[in-house]
């Protein structure tokens, strides 16, 4: 029995979501002659915590986890393969962009890592509760056992979201005597999948408390179960698990579909209703600053520890110093240990809306220039350079206007309050602490002096904290916003646009609400509501600037990557050329050429039918003769 727990739990044993606890060697590492019986576990509150922790440990954590091992963090493709962001490091990620990887070549696919955690969730679900103990807590004992309960149908849907169906252990312990032809199993279904998570996750929230005190901050919640819901049932409405019919054909050996042949327009209905369910708990409030000020509320959604718009945070509360180090600029004065080499691309920069409210930039021509909708006030001459402010820096006390004044062009003058606190271009001052330093991305200047620069001229301005010092080695810590109230938001409103142009409706369905929800979504960041912005807008109108809201809304949070595949539009958006500025013009010291300010093309990305999902591991498949491969792979 020793055995079988040292083959089915591994590594980690860290404390990554409980405010207050430190990671620690796991306890079941332990060699042949030491004292540890797999009854003995149970038989102590202190090693049963710890394997409670271990379960827990799986979890990514979502702002460093992604810089992880340099570049073997767990979700990283999440961040960099899309037409969002761009990482400068030559990480597993690239393989994605690139269209060179296979079911040989996986970056940071997590297969085996959520199986893994899995196995350690059954066991731990079969004894926790008979932990005999005279010093454990019933009531704790209960709550870890609801929690790892949460973990688990987590990891499904984590594995779900890469791989479409996947194989379901239930509580199955897996026999660590059996041949491989015993272990081999089919995939689920798609649908069967989803029941399965659903249902523990209603399991889950029926019995999980609606907040934590301080001694198990960051577990899991009743909201957080309920957010899980709503997120993956409105993956399973869209376009790549409703009716898609690339994947047809991806059967079983006995001829079982594993994604639903038929488009369901109630699956719509039940997005909605998911999404509601979360908001009707009224736990959760957008949050704003006491000032409300537009770039105070936005940036302290990922800045204010525990704030109440959170409802779950992959990581708890965290150094931030992983996400920091790589979206600071590489200039010596500022510190040392800074790889500012992670930014958005142009087409996310031009993705925000203008301060009027209106999407400027309605696509492109073959030459990559924008189309531009006129009426938002976007200049056609975007390179032009004015004198303006950057509010943010004002916003965030910088007191004198000769750091938050340039004469910058005007494709960033009245942007909107996101555009400032995510977007850093060049030519400007970066301010930490009480310090200012000019910054260049323009080959060989400060910003751009070795390999780690932002290939597209632009750092992600939003995890950082002005007011710290990095001389000093402090960043701040955060609890990251893996699930909030604006997406939930989000989720409720695309929803019920889709149930209005499907012609469906149902309980909860409520096209005046869901506008109502948008309204107070964009006036947190100071703009007008979007039917006033675009009068006469039809639903299908609608659905698209939703689209866009939620682009910038959940702006380097990990969603778009999901987004674009299960709308299915990466063929189109996150395939072909990626932009920025021209950053290989030569530069020096804080200088920023005239030449850099033109559209460059920094990168071609390659996107197939066959990269919607994540290829199963070579290795499982000629390990499981039962697992059928996704489409094109």
């Amino acid at each position: 029995m020793k055995n079988y727990i040292k083959r089915f739990t591994s590594i980690l044993a860290a404390v990554v979501v409980v405010s207050g606890m430190v990671a620690c060697d796991s306890f079941l590492d332990r060699q042949e002659d030491e004292q540890m019986t797999f009854e003995k576990i149970w038989s102590q509150v202190t090693t049963t915590r710890q394997y409670f922790f271990n379960c827990m440990g799986y979890i990514p954590r979502d702002h460093t986890d992604v810089f992880g091992s340099y570049g073997n963090g767990s979700i990283t493709h999440t961040w960099a393969s899309t037409d969002e962001a761009v990482f400068c490091w030559s990480w597993g990620y690239q393989s994605i962009n690139y269209g060179s990887w296979n079911a040989s070549n996986m970056p940071n696919s997590n297969f085996n890592r959520f199986y893994e955690g899995i196995r350690d969730c059954n066991i731990f679900l079969q004894n926790v509760l008979n932990c005999s103990d005279s010093e454990a807590n019933p009531s704790d004992l209960q709550l870890w056992y609801n929690s790892v309960r949460w973990v688990r149908a987590y990891y499904y849907f984590l594995l779900m979201r890469d791989f479409g169906p996947v194989f379901l252990m239930g509580d199955d312990l897996v026999d660590p005597g059996a041949t491989a032809a015993q272990l081999a199993r089919p995939r689920n279904t798609w649908e069967e999948c989803v029941n399965y998570v659903v249902s523990e996750m209603e399991y889950c929230a029926a019995r999980l408390p609606e907040k934590h005190n301080s001694s198990y901050m960051g577990l899991p919640t009743k909201g957080a179960a309920l957010a899980v819901i709503s997120r993956l049932k409105l993956y399973s409405a869209r376009d790549l698990f409703n009716g898609n019919s690339l994947y047809r054909s991806v059967v079983n050996p006995d001829g079982t579909a594993l994604f639903p042949r038929d488009f369901s327009a109630q699956k719509w209905v039940e997005a909605a209703q998911a999404a509601k369910a979360v908001i009707d708990l009224g736990l959760y409030q957008l949050h704003r600053d006491e000032t409300d000020d537009p770039y105070l509320n936005y940036w302290g959604v990922a800045h204010e520890p525990w704030n109440d718009e959170l409802i779950f945070t992959g990581g708890g509360y965290r150094s931030s110093n992983h996400i920091a180090f790589h979206t600071t600029p590489t200039d010596g004065a500022i510190g040392s240990i800074h790889y500012g080499g992670f930014g958005p691309t142009q087409q996310q920069v031009d993705a925000y809306a203008m301060a009027n409210g209106r999407y400027p930039i309605t696509g492109y021509n073959d030459d990559g220039s924008p189309k531009i909708d006129g009426a938002s006030g976007y200049s056609t001459n975007e390179f032009a350079k004015e004198s303006f402010a950057n509010p943010y820096m004002q916003a965030i006390g910088t007191n004198s206007a000769a750091n938050y004044r340039g004469e910058w062009p005007v494709m960033y003058k009245d942007r909107e309050p996101r555009f400032y606190v995510c977007v850093f271009w060049s030519d400007s001052d970066w301010k930490y602490a009480d310090n200012y330093v000019h910054v260049s991305f323009a080959n060989g200047s400060n910003g751009h002096n070795s390999h780690d620069y932002p290939y597209a001229g632009y750092l992600c301005n939003r995890y950082i904290d002005h007011s710290t010092d990095p001389h000093n080695g402090y960043f701040f810590n955060m609890t990251f916003p893996t699930f909030r109230l604006g997406e939930i938001y989000l989720n409720y409103i695309e929803a019920v646009l889709e149930c209005e142009a499907n012609g469906v409706s149902g309980d909860g369905i409520d096209h005046t609400e869901a506008m109502r929800l948008w309204d107070d979504l964009r006036a947190r960041s100071g703009m007008a509501p979007i039917t006033e912005v675009y009068q006469g807008a039809s639903v299908s109108q609608l659905k698209d600037l939703l689209r866009k809201e939620r682009r910038v809304e959940l702006a380097f949070e990990g969603h778009r990557y999901y987004d674009t595949r299960t709308w299915m539009i990466a063929t189109q958006t996150d395939n072909g050329p990626m932009y920025g500025m021209n950053t290989m013009t030569a530069g020096s010291g804080t200088i920023t050429p005239p030449e850099y300010w033109v559209r460059t093309t920094f990168e071609k990305r390659v996107f197939r039918n066959q990269h919607y999902l994540f290829p199963f591991p070579q290795r499982e498949l000629d390990r499981n003769k039962q697992l059928v491969q996704n489409y094109g792979w």
